[in-house]
């Protein structure tokens, strides 16, 4: 029977070594994954990468909190704004400019949770939208940051190590997200993560039982819009031009999405919704390009709609994947996997 019998048993990050091997496996795998697949393909694995942070972080807010944000696009430019200004005006290095980027969204993260203490549900959501649209809107309008006309990100040096292909971030995206990734698995583990859990079941009886609603409301604010500021500072030199309009509103709808196709409360989860949105992101952008379902679209689109239409076909498949998923699996593609070993755990009876 599997049966914790010790704490360290819950604690300890990996839980036998069958485990081990497929992890060590695993990191061999995407180690040398840039040596046999196009350079397309590794622009696509950044882009998954930068995702999965954010819907890791995210999720430590929605997912084991029971906060709804709609507001990580903001924290994301904070991030991204903020490494390429640190690098640029104060000419500090990388690596100080990207943590102190993604600590100064942590900050604001737990401004903006003080109001999570009086507010829940769509109010929350409410407010957290409008601090995403504000940040955009002000960032725009200061010729500090670029305005309109955005930013180009300056040359990536780590080092004696100049960075510039897609193949150079990868490896680095690479270590950072297995760090942040596993860095939240641990957090879950702990004392804040219990806490985390408590409130978002129960958060009078979490209370009643002596957890501070509001240093740990407020902290997973800002833990999870560290996360997603580190992505954005990430997301700035992966893109290597940034501007208030990528950071709009459809953006932190896509966050939202990636962790309730993933699974709530479930990293496994975030990690597939952040894969599985990234790769439709990317790939629906060119959707007039995919043969016969790309001409059948745009005649559709040229006799009853409009063809300028078309490029936002991703945003319709998003949100009928969203509805499917809660018809069906509300558990996300988390609950597919749980689902799956069951029955070949049980298999053939």
């Amino acid at each position: 029977m599997d049966m914790k019998r010790d704490y360290y048993e819950d604690v300890q990050l990996f839980s036998s070594g069958v485990v081990l091997f497929w992890f060590l496996l695993l990191l061999a795998f995407l180690a040398a994954l840039p040596f046999f697949v196009k350079n397309y393909y590794i622009y696509m694995a950044n882009y998954m990468a930068i995702n999965i942070i954010v819907a890791v972080g995210l999720n430590l807010l929605v997912g084991y909190t029971g906060q709804i944000s709609l507001g990580h696009a903001g924290f994301f430019a904070l991030g991204a704004y903020g490494t390429v200004i640190l690098m640029s005006k104060a000419h500090l290095p990388f690596l100080l400019a990207l943590p102190a980027s993604g600590l100064f969204a942590a900050l604001l993260g737990f401004l903006l949770g003080l109001p999570a203490l009086r507010l829940e549900g769509p109010y929350l959501s409410i407010a957290t939208l409008g601090f995403g649209l504000t940040i955009t809107q002000v960032i725009g309008r200061i010729e500090f940051f670029g305005g309109r006309q955005g930013l180009h990100t300056p040359d990536l040096t780590i080092g004696p190590w100049h960075l510039e292909s897609d193949r150079d971030l990868y490896y680095l995206l690479l270590m950072i997200t297995v760090v942040l990734v596993l860095g939240a698995r641990n957090l879950i583990k702990t004392k804040v993560g219990r806490a985390f859990i408590a409130i978002r079941d129960a958060d009078i009886a979490a209370e009643t039982m002596g957890v501070n609603l509001t240093y740990y409301k407020t902290l997973a604010f800002a833990v999870s819009a560290f996360y997603t500021g580190i992505a954005g500072g990430l997301f700035a030199f992966v893109l290597r031009f940034i501007e208030p309009e990528i950071f709009g509103m459809m953006m932190s709808i896509i966050f939202l999405a990636m962790v309730v196709v993933g699974g709530l409360g479930s990293l496994f989860g975030s990690i597939a919704g952040a894969c599985l949105l990234s790769w439709l992101d990317l790939q629906l952008r060119n959707i007039l390009s995919i043969p016969y379902f790309g001409e059948w679209l745009e005649a559709l689109s040229k006799n009853y709609f409009s063809i300028t239409g078309v490029s936002n076909i991703q945003f319709i498949v998003y949100g009928l994947i969203m509805v499917l998923i809660m018809i069906f699996e509300p558990l996300g593609i988390y609950g597919f996997w749980i689902r799956t070993k069951i029955y070949w755990k049980t298999w053939p009876f």
